[in-house]
Order: C-alpha cells, then sequence, then structure tokens
C-alpha cells in the first residue's frame, strides 16, 4: 500500500471509537491525516469538549511533522522544552506534544498519523493503536 485510502482510513477509525467504547472512555476526536499532512478523516463523538478537534489534529500533525509518535515529543518536550517550543513556534503552535498522535506505516512506508483527543493521552493513544492495528498496519508511538 503506498497511500493512505479512505476505506483504510475509515477502518483505523471505527476500531479506535470501537476500542473507545470498550474501555468506556470519555467522548473522543479522532483525527486521521494522510503522509502530506492532509487530513483524510476526522470524527467526533457526541458531547466531545470545544478543542478536541484542534487537538487531536495537533497531535496527529505533530508526529507527521517531526517523524516520531507524540509520546517521543512529550519526552523530548521533557527533556529540551525550548527545542518543543521553538518547533512549535515555527509551526505556528501547531504542534501537541502529548501522547495519542500515532503514525501510520505500512513497512517502512510512513502512511500518516492519527491523532485522538478526549480522554487521558494515555487512552487516547491505546484508542489510536488498536485503529492502526486493527487495519493490519504498524503503528509507531513513539
Amino acid at each position: 500500500m503506498a497511500d493512505l485510502t479512505l476505506e483504510v482510513a475509515r477502518k483505523i477509525l471505527d476500531a479506535a471509537l470501537a476500542k473507545a467504547g470498550e474501555l468506556k472512555l470519555k467522548p473522543l476526536v479522532v483525527t486521521i491525516l494522510d503522509a502530506r499532512g492532509v487530513l483524510k478523516l476526522a470524527a467526533a463523538q457526541d458531547g466531545t469538549s470545544l478543542m478536541r478537534a484542534e487537538i487531536a489534529h495537533g497531535k496527529a500533525y505533530g508526529a507527521l511533522a517531526m517523524g516520531m509518535g507524540s509520546r517521543a515529543l512529550f519526552q523530548r518536550a521533557q527533556e529540551q522544552a525550548y527545542f518543543i517550543g521553538a518547533v512549535n513556534t515555527i509551526a505556528k503552535g501547531a504542534l501537541v506534544p502529548v501522547p495519542g498522535g500515532v503514525l501510520i506505516m505500512d513497512g517502512a512506508t510512513l502512511l500518516g498519523a492519527v491523532g485522538v483527543s478526549g480522554d487521558t493521552s494515555d487512552n487516547d493513544e491505546a484508542c489510536a493503536l488498536a485503529g492502526i492495528q486493527a487495519a493490519g498496519l504498524k503503528a509507531n508511538a513513539g
């Protein structure tokens, strides 16, 4: 698979939301970007709070922009706060360096990223991982 198809993005979305239901999480927003950073698919469950879509997008975008899952960005922000702050300034505030942004890989090929927001960052990440794995792809959370 060279590109992230809408069909695959839907599988990722459905499985991520199914995982959220299984874990009885707060309402989530799931955003899926292709390798270019272009929105492929996004959905908000009923009851999400106001900024969740922007946060989910920022988690996915940050993972793509930096080439690592947002868990790794979170770690880097703790170790090199000035660096992540500077990068986020260059990115016009578009990065959200906390877990929940996961790269979608097909072998060594980057297909895109999933960003999830609405519950704890660890639970958001678990849903992204479940979605990617359900689509038969490899996840890189960092």
